[in-house]
């Protein structure tokens, strides 16, 4: 079955908003609690195809997953790439819009995540050999929390400083303005303001641009 993910993004900046937005959550919500916390490695990658990406990968998959991905390709209106090292665990992740934002930050996206036997230098190298190039490579610290019912990832980003996602899963996308209604909903209960997408396309091109200055490091940049 296909899964769709709804997620809006807040930008924080510092420790101390972070440690606001906790309090918030909290009070909105005296079940919430911290589920994991990680440390992770993403890389993004552009160009290529994702049927020679599957190709490639073909034989790490099963049969099920290859389908599911097939599916993701034909109805997705444009997709991104990356591989990721979560506390040692490589995965491998596309992700393909549903409506007219993008792939790589948009509100509403198909997407497909998959545990890969292997390093994430291995995996990059399938990917590079599948016609991908490197578009920029990231790191970030995540807490990870459910708050009323939504995924709340609490994001200490390279360039970026502390992030909030606010995040809603679905198999039908008939649900999908459904679940933009509840986190927006949540999201105004906390007070906080989502990041409007014009400026983070300009955070994550700039970042793009930039990322070797930024990547492992805690350096931050601003950008209206």
């Amino acid at each position: 079955m296909q899964s769709f993910e709804v997620e809006v993004k807040s930008l924080l900046g510092s420790a101390e908003r972070a440690d606001e937005v906790r309090r918030a959550m909290w009070k909105a919500d005296p079940t919430c609690a911290l589920k994991s916390k990680n440390k992770q490695l993403n890389h993004y990658f552009a160009g290529g195809s994702l049927e020679k990406l599957a190709e490639t990968i073909t034989s790490y998959l099963k049969e099920e997953v290859r389908k599911k991905l097939g599916d993701l390709a034909m109805r997705g209106k444009n997709f991104s790439v990356r591989t990721r090292n979560k506390d040692g665990e490589v995965l491998v992740v596309v992700k393909a819009s549903m409506d007219d934002t993008t792939s790589e930050n948009g509100i509403a996206r198909m997407e497909f995540e998959e545990k890969m036997p292997m390093t994430l230098e291995k995996l990059d190298s399938l990917v590079l050999y599948s016609g991908f190039t490197y578009q920029a490579k990231w790191s970030r610290e995540r807490e990870e929390y459910v708050c009323l019912g939504t995924n709340v990832t609490l994001d200490k980003n390279a360039g970026y400083g502390w992030l909030a996602e606010f995040e809603r899963i679905v198999n039908d996308a008939a649900l999908l303005e459904e679940a933009r209604n509840d986190i927006r909903a949540l999201m105004t209960k906390l007070d906080v303001e989502e990041l409007p997408q014009d400026r983070l396309e300009r955070m994550f091109a700039y970042y793009n641009k930039n990322w070797p200055e930024y990547y492992g490091t805690n350096k931050i940049f601003i950008v209206e």
